[in-house]
Protein backbone atom coordinates (compact mmCIF):
# COMPACT_ATOMS: atom_id res chain seq x y z
CA UNK A 1 0.00 0.00 0.00
CA UNK A 2 1.50 3.51 -0.93
CA UNK A 3 1.71 5.55 1.81
CA UNK A 4 1.28 9.46 1.17
CA UNK A 5 4.23 11.38 2.28
CA UNK A 6 2.28 14.84 1.78
CA UNK A 7 -0.63 15.43 3.55
CA UNK A 8 -3.22 17.26 1.32
CA UNK A 9 -6.92 17.56 1.87
CA UNK A 10 -8.61 15.57 -0.34
CA UNK A 11 -12.21 16.23 -1.55
CA UNK A 12 -14.55 13.41 -1.12
CA UNK A 13 -15.66 13.21 -4.87
CA UNK A 14 -13.53 13.15 -7.83
CA UNK A 15 -14.89 14.16 -11.18
CA UNK A 16 -12.49 12.36 -13.64
CA UNK A 17 -13.42 13.71 -17.62
CA UNK A 18 -11.19 11.94 -20.33
CA UNK A 19 -11.31 13.12 -24.60
CA UNK A 20 -9.98 15.25 -27.11
CA UNK A 21 -11.87 18.99 -27.21
CA UNK A 22 -9.79 18.76 -31.35
CA UNK A 23 -11.66 15.60 -32.27
CA UNK A 24 -15.69 16.90 -32.13
CA UNK A 25 -17.92 15.04 -29.83
CA UNK A 26 -14.73 13.01 -28.30
CA UNK A 27 -14.71 16.84 -26.23
CA UNK A 28 -17.86 15.73 -24.18
CA UNK A 29 -16.38 14.55 -21.15
CA UNK A 30 -14.44 17.33 -20.56
CA UNK A 31 -17.04 19.86 -21.66
CA UNK A 32 -19.22 18.42 -19.30
CA UNK A 33 -16.96 18.70 -16.63
CA UNK A 34 -16.57 22.40 -17.05
CA UNK A 35 -19.81 23.16 -17.50
CA UNK A 36 -20.11 20.95 -13.84
CA UNK A 37 -17.72 23.48 -12.63
CA UNK A 38 -19.26 26.18 -14.05
CA UNK A 39 -22.82 25.17 -12.65
CA UNK A 40 -22.81 24.07 -9.35
CA UNK A 41 -22.47 25.88 -6.10
CA UNK A 42 -19.50 26.81 -4.54
CA UNK A 43 -20.50 25.12 -1.62
CA UNK A 44 -20.53 21.63 -4.11
CA UNK A 45 -17.25 22.96 -5.79
CA UNK A 46 -15.38 22.70 -2.33
CA UNK A 47 -16.00 18.62 -1.98
CA UNK A 48 -15.46 17.88 -5.67
CA UNK A 49 -12.41 17.32 -7.43
CA UNK A 50 -12.44 17.78 -11.37
CA UNK A 51 -9.86 16.28 -13.32
CA UNK A 52 -9.39 16.16 -17.34
CA UNK A 53 -7.50 14.57 -19.07
CA UNK A 54 -6.94 13.37 -22.89
CA UNK A 55 -7.54 9.50 -21.51
CA UNK A 56 -6.98 7.46 -18.79
CA UNK A 57 -3.47 6.14 -17.22
CA UNK A 58 -2.29 4.22 -14.63
CA UNK A 59 -1.01 7.53 -13.06
CA UNK A 60 -4.49 8.15 -11.56
CA UNK A 61 -4.88 5.70 -9.58
CA UNK A 62 -3.25 7.98 -6.90
CA UNK A 63 -6.31 10.66 -8.11
CA UNK A 64 -8.63 7.60 -6.61
CA UNK A 65 -7.22 7.59 -3.46
CA UNK A 66 -9.12 9.17 -0.27
CA UNK A 67 -11.86 9.00 -2.18
CA UNK A 68 -15.83 8.47 -1.21
CA UNK A 69 -16.62 8.63 -4.71
CA UNK A 70 -16.11 8.38 -8.62
CA UNK A 71 -17.44 9.93 -11.46
CA UNK A 72 -15.95 9.02 -14.68
CA UNK A 73 -17.43 11.11 -17.77
CA UNK A 74 -16.47 10.15 -21.59
CA UNK A 75 -17.78 10.48 -24.98
CA UNK A 76 -19.28 7.46 -26.04
CA UNK A 77 -20.10 6.05 -29.67
CA UNK A 78 -21.18 2.47 -28.10
CA UNK A 79 -24.17 4.20 -25.63
CA UNK A 80 -27.75 5.06 -26.10
CA UNK A 81 -28.62 8.55 -26.94
CA UNK A 82 -28.59 10.60 -24.72
CA UNK A 83 -26.00 9.04 -22.22
CA UNK A 84 -26.11 5.65 -19.63
CA UNK A 85 -24.75 5.33 -16.65
CA UNK A 86 -22.94 2.59 -15.16
CA UNK A 87 -21.75 1.64 -12.17
CA UNK A 88 -18.49 -0.07 -11.94
CA UNK A 89 -16.10 -2.49 -10.96
CA UNK A 90 -12.69 -3.33 -10.61
CA UNK A 91 -12.12 -5.55 -13.98
CA UNK A 92 -8.92 -6.50 -15.75
CA UNK A 93 -9.39 -5.96 -19.17
CA UNK A 94 -7.22 -5.35 -22.50
CA UNK A 95 -6.10 -1.88 -21.92
CA UNK A 96 -4.16 -2.36 -19.29
CA UNK A 97 -1.48 -3.22 -21.85
CA UNK A 98 -1.97 0.01 -23.17
CA UNK A 99 -1.13 3.29 -23.08
CA UNK A 100 -5.19 3.82 -21.92
CA UNK A 101 -7.14 1.63 -19.41
CA UNK A 102 -10.71 1.89 -19.34
CA UNK A 103 -12.38 2.96 -15.65
CA UNK A 104 -12.86 -0.57 -14.75
CA UNK A 105 -9.13 -1.64 -15.59
CA UNK A 106 -8.29 1.39 -13.33
CA UNK A 107 -10.01 0.79 -10.08
CA UNK A 108 -8.40 -2.85 -11.03
CA UNK A 109 -4.67 -1.00 -10.93
CA UNK A 110 -6.11 0.37 -7.88
CA UNK A 111 -6.61 -2.97 -5.91
CA UNK A 112 -3.44 -4.17 -7.68
CA UNK A 113 -1.74 -1.01 -6.18
CA UNK A 114 -3.19 -0.09 -2.85
CA UNK A 115 -4.43 -3.61 -2.01
CA UNK A 116 -7.20 -2.05 -0.86
CA UNK A 117 -11.26 -1.96 -2.34
CA UNK A 118 -11.71 1.30 -4.87
CA UNK A 119 -13.88 4.21 -4.02
CA UNK A 120 -17.47 3.34 -5.60
CA UNK A 121 -17.23 4.90 -8.95
CA UNK A 122 -19.82 5.20 -11.93
CA UNK A 123 -19.28 5.59 -15.27
CA UNK A 124 -21.45 8.98 -17.52
CA UNK A 125 -20.76 7.98 -20.99
CA UNK A 126 -22.21 10.55 -23.34
CA UNK A 127 -23.12 9.58 -26.73
CA UNK A 128 -21.16 10.94 -29.92
CA UNK A 129 -21.33 10.83 -33.30
CA UNK A 130 -18.38 13.18 -34.80
CA UNK A 131 -14.96 12.15 -33.73
CA UNK A 132 -12.74 13.62 -36.72
CA UNK A 133 -9.78 15.77 -35.76
CA UNK A 134 -11.16 19.46 -36.07
CA UNK A 135 -14.19 18.54 -36.44
CA UNK A 136 -16.80 20.83 -33.96
CA UNK A 137 -19.30 19.30 -31.27
CA UNK A 138 -21.83 17.67 -33.71
CA UNK A 139 -25.31 19.28 -33.04
CA UNK A 140 -26.62 15.27 -31.59
CA UNK A 141 -24.21 15.15 -28.82
CA UNK A 142 -24.94 19.16 -27.81
CA UNK A 143 -28.27 17.99 -26.82
CA UNK A 144 -26.77 14.61 -25.26
CA UNK A 145 -24.67 17.00 -23.33
CA UNK A 146 -27.28 18.57 -22.27
CA UNK A 147 -28.95 15.83 -20.84
CA UNK A 148 -25.97 14.49 -19.19
CA UNK A 149 -25.08 17.69 -17.52
CA UNK A 150 -28.98 17.98 -15.77
CA UNK A 151 -28.43 14.21 -14.57
CA UNK A 152 -24.58 14.75 -13.42
CA UNK A 153 -25.83 18.07 -11.44
CA UNK A 154 -28.72 16.40 -9.96
CA UNK A 155 -27.02 13.57 -8.72
CA UNK A 156 -23.99 15.35 -7.36
CA UNK A 157 -26.75 17.71 -5.49
CA UNK A 158 -28.41 14.34 -4.01
CA UNK A 159 -24.85 12.88 -2.87
CA UNK A 160 -23.41 16.59 -1.17
CA UNK A 161 -22.00 15.48 1.92
CA UNK A 162 -23.65 19.34 3.27
CA UNK A 163 -27.23 19.81 2.97
CA UNK A 164 -26.98 23.65 3.30
CA UNK A 165 -24.81 23.52 -0.29
CA UNK A 166 -27.51 22.21 -2.62
CA UNK A 167 -28.18 25.09 -4.39
CA UNK A 168 -27.22 25.04 -8.39
CA UNK A 169 -26.32 27.92 -9.80
CA UNK A 170 -28.89 28.96 -12.94
CA UNK A 171 -26.78 27.99 -16.66
CA UNK A 172 -26.17 30.88 -18.48
CA UNK A 173 -23.89 32.00 -21.45
CA UNK A 174 -21.13 32.53 -18.69
CA UNK A 175 -21.37 29.26 -18.04
CA UNK A 176 -20.75 28.04 -21.22
CA UNK A 177 -17.03 26.67 -22.08
CA UNK A 178 -15.63 29.10 -24.16
CA UNK A 179 -15.05 26.63 -27.11
CA UNK A 180 -19.04 26.44 -27.54
CA UNK A 181 -21.16 29.65 -26.65
CA UNK A 182 -24.51 28.29 -27.45
CA UNK A 183 -24.36 25.14 -25.43
CA UNK A 184 -26.68 27.45 -22.52
CA UNK A 185 -28.93 28.45 -24.55
CA UNK A 186 -29.30 25.05 -26.51
CA UNK A 187 -29.55 23.38 -23.34
CA UNK A 188 -32.02 25.82 -21.91
CA UNK A 189 -34.05 25.88 -25.11
CA UNK A 190 -34.35 21.69 -24.75
CA UNK A 191 -35.74 22.12 -20.65
CA UNK A 192 -38.74 24.02 -22.37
Amino acid sequence: MIDMALHRITPPVLVLAWGNLSRGDDALGPLCLAALQNTLSQGLRDQIEFLEDYQLQVEHVLDLMGRASVLFIDASLDCQAPFEVTSLVARRDTSYTSHALSPQALLQAFVDVQGDTPPPATLLAIRGEVFELGAPLSPGAQHNLCAALVWATDRIAAHATVSSVYAVRPASDTTTPAAHPGLARACAAQRR
